[in-house]
């Protein structure tokens, strides 16, 4: 049976990969996104333009799209990097990245909930700029603690989704090559993609709640 995948952020980056790679698989692929790239409009996927992860009316659109619709995975991946310091601190790019990188994945992911079903999965796109343990470089204040959130985020939901059997993961795709970062990464988005399939295609319920490198490495908290 054909899977449907759903995608945040689908427009551009490591999204736009993951939505090729699944379509060229021959998945039923949904992209969601605030606007349409002509890259992702070019792939012939269902498209759900005009959709802000952060806006809660937004989101029940979104919810109001799917209505009756089944999604078996379902990658969270729409985020924001800004680059705070010390002396440099910002309230307001703070708080935008808490609300696209923690808050939107929650919330998309509890207003799809009617749509996931026993053997669904949920991805988390993190970073491991997330962990605490992996900090050896400090700044980057409100991305790291948003990366943060959103692993707490994802370690609930793969605990009270796992007696419907949903499973989720926190998957980091690796310093990618993408507007983000200025393309200054070390693999294109299209090696990321294919090592961040393989991780989904891996994960079970019984490894539900991991927090992996799109290597295969298990990443530290």
């Amino acid at each position: 049976m054909t899977q449907h995948i759903v995608i945040t952020g689908a427009n551009r980056g490591i999204g736009l990969a993951l939505a090729t790679q699944f379509k060229q698989r021959g998945n039923k692929v949904t992209a969601v996104c605030r606007k349409a790239s002509g890259e992702l409009k070019a792939l012939g996927v269902s498209i759900i333009e005009n959709i802000d992860v952060t806006n809660p009316e937004s989101i029940i659109e979104l919810s109001q799209q799917f209505k009756g619709q089944p999604i078996d995975t379902l990658v969270n991946n729409a985020g924001l990097l800004e680059r705070e310091q010390l002396g440099s601190l910002s309230t307001s790019t703070i708080e935008a990245q808490f609300k696209v990188n923690a808050m939107g994945p929650l919330l998309v992911t509890d207003a799809l909930r009617n749509n996931l079903h026993k053997g669904s999965k949920v991805i988390m796109i993190t970073s491991r700029m997330g962990s605490m343990a992996d900090n050896g470089s400090g700044a980057y204040y409100g991305y790291r603690m948003s990366k943060a959130a959103l692993n707490a985020a994802g370690v609930s939901l793969a605990n009270d989704l796992k007696e419907d059997g949903i499973a989720v993961a926190m998957l980091h795709p690796g310093f990618v090559q993408t507007e983000m970062v200025n393309n200054a990464g070390d693999i294109s988005a299209d090696t990321a993609a294919e090592r961040l399939i393989q991780r989904i295609d891996e994960l079970s319920i019984e490894t539900t709640g991991q927090f992996r490198h799109s290597n295969g490495d298990s990443l530290p908290w």
